[in-house]
């Protein structure tokens, strides 16, 4: 879901830099509002509520928050996306997202989390900011028993899949992301248990050598609620402390 390069090792990235000083916010800073929405809630709602909270962050009048969603089936194009990656284009609704890379898959049983954070209360490092986004994710999988993996060049966390033949890996959770006066928005997306067929009409994240698993593919079952408090947990000692707020049935 995200371009972007960077230089060396990804995993030495994460290790040399990400492990010994993680993205915590300044001190006094207040607790990042941890938010889940009730049912599913429609892209361009979910944009604009977005939107709307990164301005209020960076104008000094919001707190940083995480925004836990499920949408109805959908296909977004990064600002990568190339048209012939859209293999079927009127399968379901298609959203250009402001987003980095290329087309992706939402839907049902997919745990989207939303990361509103300003970098400026923390550090102005993109190449930072997304090896942790890789590290809470690696860590939220690990709780399950799930080894997710980087991936030299890529962007997201693959799980290999010896069962599938030499050398096959599929992924389980993409990564897209925009900055705005270094306050992000966009995020992450992780396959639970979604509709795994929905995403053969694109290629995935511009990917078509590899394919997409998700927990429950993998044979592990766990409801929304178990990965929802995995992530809070893994969340807290990359980015700093919670605050829980009342579930929400409509964005903002």
């Amino acid at each position: 879901m995200l371009e972007t390069k960077t230089a060396g090792s990804r995993e030495s990235l994460a290790a040399d830099r990400l492990g010994a000083r993680p993205l915590l916010p300044a001190p006094g800073s207040p607790p990042v509002e941890w938010r889940i929405a009730e049912g599913p809630i429609a892209y361009p709602e979910a944009v604009a509520a977005m939107e709307e909270h990164v301005a209020a962050i960076a104008a000094g009048t919001g707190n940083e928050r995480i925004w836990l969603v499920e949408h109805p089936p959908l296909y977004t194009a990064g600002t990568s996306a190339k048209p012939n990656d859209l293999i079927v284009p009127d399968r379901f609704p298609v959203f250009e997202s402001g987003r980095g890379g290329q087309y992706t898959y939402h839907g049902p049983g997919q745990r989207v989390a939303y990361v509103m954070l300003d970098l400026n209360r923390r550090r102005p490092d993109l190449r930072l900011f997304v090896a942790a986004l890789e590290e809470w994710i690696i860590r939220t999988l690990a709780a399950f028993n799930i080894r997710g993996e980087r991936r030299e060049g890529r962007v997201g966390i693959w799980v290999p899949r010896p069962d599938k033949g030499l050398g096959r890996e599929d992924k389980i959770a993409a990564i897209g992301i925009r900055v705005r006066r270094w306050v992000t928005f966009h995020g992450i997306a992780i396959n639970v248990d979604p509709d795994l067929e929905h995403f053969s009409g694109i290629v995935p994240c511009g990917v078509s050598e590899a394919g997409v698993t998700s927990f429950a593919d993998l044979g592990h079952i766990a409801s929304m609620t178990e990965v929802d408090a995995a992530l809070r947990e893994a969340f807290t000692p990359l980015f700093g402390e919670t605050l829980r707020l009342p579930a929400d049935k409509l964005p903002g």
